[in-house]
């Protein structure tokens, strides 16, 4: 299926596919959306608000001619293959995921249901599309960050803190393409002065104990691109650096469609 077939899924019923369902009213759709987060977030709370709203701007009123079954995985990643599984036995017309992990359990369960997919960094590298221009398949979507976009992040931070020397790269690898932002990191990094310091995580504690020990060196920056893992611990993020860094530190919080708050310390 082309791509610009594959996107008017959401928006246009002349390309869903024509399936019957049990006890489902004549003409009713039914997306299927899985969300690796966390129900009462209220960031995913936002985004499924505006989602309803677009569908409704579009002609699709939720229980009068679709029908919208939503799924979490509580930001766990052992439960994202029964969640997956769960939709999936549902048969909606599509389903809608956000974040890698999630689309490639969707993927490990069908084949043949449309899969559209948001917060995804590196579709290809991930295998979950054979190419950018061709995804191939029933799976498509929306690129979240393409790995240049780390000069911007750097630069802004050298920007806002001349003195900075190191800059800690913090971020879950089972969330989102770690290892891909981090090579491009490290090969834009010493053009600008800066030496680029993993640090994975993988939970609150580890988040804890990853900015105390980096704060333990002067002159030093955070970079926290959007992954499952640091949203859902986003203030605490925050609250750890500001007082823990006296030598300097600034935080990029980039969020969905806004320019990235910056803790300026």
């Amino acid at each position: 299926m082309r791509r610009r077939e594959f996107i008017t899924l959401i928006g246009g019923a002349a390309a869903w596919p024509r399936v019957a369902h049990a006890q489902q009213s004549p003409g009713l759709r039914r997306i299927g959306i899985l969300v690796h987060g966390v129900e009462t977030d209220p960031v995913s709370q936002k985004r499924l608000a505006a989602f309803r709203q677009e569908l409704e701007g579009l002609g699709w009123q939720e229980n009068r001619n679709v029908h919208i079954e939503v799924r979490y995985s509580a930001n766990d990643y052992d439960r994202l293959a029964p969640v997956a599984h769960q939709i999936v036995a549902l048969n909606p017309d599509v389903i809608f995921t956000n974040t890698t992990p999630a689309i490639k359990a969707l993927q490990q369960q069908t084949r043949t249901i449309p899969l559209i997919f948001v917060e995804v960094s590196d579709p290809t590298g991930a295998g979950v599309v054979a190419s950018l221009a061709r995804p191939g398949g029933n799976i498509s979507g929306f690129l979240f960050y393409e790995d240049s976009i780390l000069g911007k992040w750097l630069g802004m931070l050298k920007e806002i803190a001349p003195y900075m020397t190191r800059t800690a790269l913090l971020g879950n690898p089972k969330g989102f393409p770690y290892g891909y932002f981090l090579r491009t990191a490290k090969a834009i990094a010493p053009s600008l002065g800066i030496e680029v310091i993993p640090a994975p995580v993988a939970n609150a504690d580890e988040i804890e104990q990853s900015i105390e020990s980096f704060a333990r060196v002067p002159n030093g920056g955070l970079l926290a691109p959007n992954d499952t893992t640091v949203e859902a611990n986003r203030d605490l993020v925050i609250a750890l650096a500001a007082p823990s860094l006296a030598g300097g530190l600034c935080v990029p919080r980039f969020r969905h469609g806004r320019r990235p708050d910056v803790l300026r310390h």
